[in-house]
């Protein structure tokens, strides 16, 4: 069996080596390849995924970025997930979209800790979603956060 290929895209905007801790989070989790794709900024995300799918062969890509707080980067954030989800579909490939917001937490310490926390947690459900597909079905409903804690499943 060939060893499975993970694509990590990341931006030179985002305050936080994103890439890098989700990196170490795949090695130290799981055999596999690791191809990563560095950009500006995260309308360039899309196409660095779709690139890493299409000529490095990713199995799987995380596309991670770091918008900022104003409205306009906001609205990137916005096109940039559109444009994510539309490499999905043209390659039928799973993107793993990992953003963290720049005003999602009060505090630089507390969003680099938010930061490696989502890169690491959503490294994980990568691995999951190659090797163990069983462990997410089981894990469906129950209410998973990745960054924050989990807000867990609804009782009937």
């Amino acid at each position: 069996m060939m060893m499975k290929k993970v694509g990590v895209a990341d931006t030179t905007f985002a305050r936080y080596d994103l890439g890098a801790a989700a990196i170490d989070e795949l090695r130290k989790n799981a055999s596999v390849k690791i191809e990563r794709y560095t950009v500006p900024g995260i309308k360039d995300l899309p196409v660095a995924s779709k690139k890493l799918i299409e000529e490095r062969g990713c199995d799987i890509v995380m596309a991670l970025g770091m918008p900022g707080a104003a409205d306009i980067d906001k609205q990137c954030a916005h096109e940039a997930s559109t444009g994510i989800i539309a490499a999905q579909l043209l390659t039928s490939t799973h993107i793993i979209e990992v953003f963290v917001y720049e005003d999602e937490i009060k505090g630089e310490k507390e969003l680099a800790w938010l930061a490696d926390r989502r890169a690491r947690e959503h490294a994980q459900n990568a691995i999951k979603m190659l090797f163990k597909p069983q462990e997410m079905e089981r894990e469906a409903g129950m209410g998973k956060r990745e960054g924050f804690e989990d807000a867990g499943h609804l009782k009937e």
